[in-house]
């Protein structure tokens, strides 16, 4: 018998509507914005739903994720699917840490926040991200020690694809560096920061000050840390993971990996968008993906 992982998208998945239609069809949907409002003081149903600066904005982009991934959490386990084993990328790994229930809701909006505002205080000027396509994570690590640690990797997406971050004219030259070692493009990030690199880690320890008032819970089932790629079932280790987390690299590969790797078969992927849709399909094209953005998805995929 195979598993079956809820997975939770990141950063850049967002759009204007995300979640509506569960919103407004059903009620513990609906619970799940209020609750967001509650804990952040924010209409985080207005800045889903409706056109408005902020959506792309670090401090909101990630309270609104959280919270249209924790309605369509909420629907499918009201609807009697649950998962084996859990995982998010970046700020998704709260989405997991719901589906663990090893935070609330409340707390978990909070949190997510925090982090998002905290990220964004922490931006330093001169910071950048680069997407390097079609080379091996030896050769790109070695691009990245060549600047003297102003440049690291960022993410681990899948085979062929993986972000680079750090000092902005350090990431141009390992780029450079990358293309000049065989791969085949890079692409630099519409993004507002240097984000999972040493230069956030003043985030992270802010974010450790409001984990220490959390009410961190025993984990309901496994979740994958995106810092070790691997099972986290003691919650005595969750408040350092998610610290370390905001400035270290995301190994979202090697968790797939890891999960596939323990008999999952089936992933879920919860909230705006496809991208790890496609990251799937490139780590492991036989891995059965399904991705639930919109009632058609939920509806499809409950009454299968």
């Amino acid at each position: 018998m195979g598993k079956r992982a809820f997975i939770f998208p990141g950063q850049g998945a967002q759009y204007v509507g995300m979640a509506k239609e569960f919103y407004e069809q059903i009620p513990v949907c609906r619970e799940v914005f209020e609750t967001a409002g509650e804990a952040t003081g924010l209409d985080v149903a207005a800045l889903c739903f409706e056109e408005n600066d902020k959506l792309n904005v670090t401090e909101y982009t990630q309270i609104c994720m959280l919270t249209a991934e924790a309605a369509i959490l909420k629907a499918l386990e009201a609807a009697g699917v649950h998962a084996d084993v859990t995982a998010g990328l970046s700020l998704g790994e709260y989405g997991a840490l719901l589906a663990a229930d090893v935070l609330s809701p409340s707390d978990a909006f909070y949190l997510i926040r925090k982090r998002g505002i905290y990220m964004q205080e922490a931006v330093p000027k001169g910071g950048a991200m680069t997407a390097v396509l079609g080379l091996d994570a030896a050769a790109v690590q070695k691009a990245c020690e060549e600047t003297g640690g102003l440049v690291s990797i960022a993410n681990y997406n899948c085979p062929g694809q993986i972000v680079i971050t750090g000092e902005a004219q350090a990431v141009a030259a390992a780029a450079q560096a990358c293309v000049a070692a065989g791969a085949k493009r890079t692409i630099p990030l519409n993004v507002s920061g240097p984000f999972h690199s040493k230069m956030l880690a003043g985030a992270g320890k802010k974010l450790g000050e409001e984990l220490d008032r959390a009410e961190i819970r025993d984990v309901k089932i496994p979740y994958v840390s995106n810092v070790t790629a691997d099972y986290v079932t003691d919650k005595s280790l969750v408040r350092d993971l998610l610290v370390r987390q905001v400035s270290s690299p995301v190994r979202w590969q090697q968790s797939v990996e890891r999960m596939l790797a323990d008999g999952t078969d089936e992933f879920v992927e919860i909230g705006p968008g496809r991208t790890l849709r496609g990251f799937l399909r490139k780590i492991d094209r036989s891995a059965a993906v399904v991705n639930i953005d919109k009632m058609e998805d939920f509806d499809r995929y409950v009454n299968r």
